[in-house]
């Protein structure tokens, strides 16, 4: 049963409605990506070059995450640095130049009970599809405060291996309690002049290894029960933090970065019924590949990875999906 994502209501209604609008007649597609970060272009620039004539939906947010990151430097081969929408623009030109038919869209619904699969985009038009690439992403968490929005990729930041070396030097904070708090927190201390780890509750849930390493990092100040209330800064990015200490005391602190680590949502809902995934949503592929459970359907990209969660990484994982595609096509 293929599953749709539509307003609140009566479900029976809803799923009536949107079956109405879509079209009775689908457009077959031989390879369909779905996802425009860096593993969805690059899956489209190896595709297209092996004349499988992908066809790729870009999802609300054509470039992915890497569209809200101000400065890359760790990308190969821009020696001088490059933004993070001009990379993406320039993966997409490149899928563009050899043939990846590129399109806006939203995947609303998919069936990959049967091959062909049927994927429906933006609750109206039917595709078929030989073979589907899942490159949709993960969204990192950001606290819900409107200042940590107003400060995001101003000093606001959700990728320590990305954004840290802007602070080196530099008196920094990080958000969260588990493990990804705690290896963001590692990574940073090594660049950083300071380093708060802000935590909500009155323990660490990370790792007790992670736990040891932290403690024993000498520029890491732990600020167990401490709630982010506010970041303050000016035009040129953060200046500092304000929080509440055990739901009474208001405690500010000077930084110049703020780190979220509060962990990433996967972006694989609609896929679940189909893909297995681990608990928190990540799509899980065979080691060394990137086939799903379902022959003919792959996953590349942070959609899968849970623990790199870098742009040159999912565009690796882009390559692969789209090399094991080609051979799935062939032996078909």
């Amino acid at each position: 049963m293929a599953i749709t994502f539509g307003s609140i209501g009566n479900l029976d209604e809803n799923k009536d409605k949107a079956s109405e609008n879509i079209s009775q007649e689908a457009e077959k597609v031989n390879v369909l990506i779905i996802g425009s970060g860096p593993a969805g272009y690059t899956a489209g620039i190896y595709a297209a070059r092996a004349n499988l004539k992908p066809v790729l939906y870009q999802g609300l947010e054509p470039g992915g995450q890497l569209t809200t990151t101000t400065e890359v430097e760790n990308f190969p081969g821009y020696p001088d640095g490059v933004t993070g929408p001009v990379l993406m623009e320039d993966l997409e030109a490149q899928a563009k130049k050899y043939g990846t038919d590129i399109r806006w869209g939203i995947i609303t619904s998919v069936d990959f009970s049967k091959h062909p699969f049927t994927v429906i985009v933006d609750e109206k038009k039917k595709l078929e599809a030989d073979a589907v690439i899942i490159a949709t992403g993960a969204t990192a968490k950001y606290l819900d405060l409107e200042s940590v929005k107003a400060f995001k990729g101003r000093g606001v930041s959700a990728c320590a291996t990305c954004d840290g070396f802007f602070y080196k030097g530099l008196d920094v904070a990080v958000v969260g309690g588990g493990d990804t708090a705690c290896e963001e927190a590692s990574y940073l201390a090594g660049l950083a002049k300071k380093l708060y780890l802000i935590v909500r509750k009155p323990y660490l849930r990370a790792s007790k290894a992670m736990q040891e390493r932290i403690k024993n990092t000498p520029n890491i100040e732990i600020l167990f029960e401490h709630v982010t209330k506010e970041v303050y800064g000016n035009d040129e990015g953060v200046q500092g933090l304000k929080l509440i200490k055990q739901g009474k005391e208001e405690v500010d602190i000077k930084v110049s970065g703020f780190f979220m680590g509060i962990g990433h949502e996967p972006q694989s809902k609609i896929f679940k019924p189909w893909v297995e995934t681990d608990e928190v949503g990540y799509i899980k592929t065979i080691p060394g590949t990137s086939k799903t459970n379902i022959p003919g359907v792959f996953a590349a990209g942070d959609v899968q990875d849970p623990i790199y969660r870098q742009a040159i990484t999912a565009a690796g994982s882009g390559c692969m999906a789209a090399l094991d595609v080609e051979k799935f096509l062939a032996d078909s």
